[in-house]
């Protein structure tokens, strides 16, 4: 099991300086990825389920990840995730294609449906097509990096006489991680995604999901491609000794911890340091 670290293009760790001291301590301590959400934004005032207050700053994660490519030579690069019906699949492709090549091939495009009803709305995607429009606009990137002469056709997007280079490192296109606790998102997650992410996931819940994960592979097929489901998950409290072996034991491939809450450089720092030392 690898160990990964998520949140930091948000609050306390946003600057230049501190983004670049935070990334290269990660990669000094071992850390394998480093993994950022997105919300392009947030209901003000708050409401539920939103996650943080609308003043709290957050760094586009694809901007950010750039950032942190450059001042890093190893770590993978996460979004963790970017809310795809909320994002134009042109521009998103072209933005995935250039950080891959940037990175030399270290990014791993997590995806997600979105669940922000305000936050959606703000961007014109109606909450009951986010599913439809995640399936489509996963396959038309598809299409726009491995086609020869790419062309798509669908509901919400439609383009063909057109071509987009660089194309990304992988000839497939860039690993795909699936987010999500849906049966759509996990019969998302075994045709489309090398891997599915958990957030917020402890032990407990993990294997409620794995179950829905084994019963949508059970039910759909999975391209030979992509190779066995990678599982990726992130816990919001300290991970001590037991529940990273927990985690282990049930499968995990990395274990992304998260610094909460993210207020104070120094605190984040310990925490990177502490967790360094899980045996796993």
């Amino acid at each position: 099991m690898e160990l990964g670290v998520f949140g930091l293009n948000a609050k306390a760790g946003i600057g230049p300086v501190q983004t670049a001291r935070l990334a290269r301590l990660a990669e000094e301590l071992g850390y394998r990825s480093w993994w950022v959400g997105e919300h392009v934004v947030l209901p003000s005032p708050r409401v539920r389920p939103s996650p943080m207050e609308p003043t709290d700053p957050i760094l586009d994660p694809l901007v950010h990840l750039a950032y942190v490519a450059a001042v890093t030579e190893r770590l993978e690069l996460g979004t963790g995730v970017v809310i795809l019906p909320q994002r134009n699949p042109l521009v998103l492709a072209k933005q995935v294609a250039s950080l891959d090549v940037l990175s030399g091939g270290r990014l791993l495009l997590g995806i997600g449906a979105g669940y922000l009803q305000p936050e959606l709305a703000a961007l014109g995607v109606g909450l009951a097509e986010r599913g439809a429009r995640t399936d489509e606009y996963l396959a038309a990137m598809s299409a726009l990096w491995t086609q020869p002469a790419p062309g798509f056709h669908g509901r919400y997007v439609s383009f063909d006489g057109v071509d987009a280079h660089p194309r990304p490192v992988r000839p497939d296109g860039p690993r795909i991680v699936i987010g999500g606790h849906s049966p759509a998102a996990y019969r998302r997650a075994v045709t489309r995604g090398h891997g599915w992410y958990g957030f917020g996931v402890s032990p407990d819940d993990l294997s409620t999901h794995l179950g829905g994960l084994r019963q949508a592979a059970a039910e759909h097929d999975r391209p030979a491609r992509l190779g066995r489901l990678e599982i990726t998950v992130t816990p919001v409290k300290p991970v001590d000794a037991d529940t990273a072996r927990r985690y282990a034991d049930l499968g995990v491939d990395r274990l992304v911890v998260y610094p909460l809450p993210l207020d104070h450089l120094d605190d984040i720092t310990t925490f990177l340091h502490r967790h360094a030392e899980l045996p796993l």
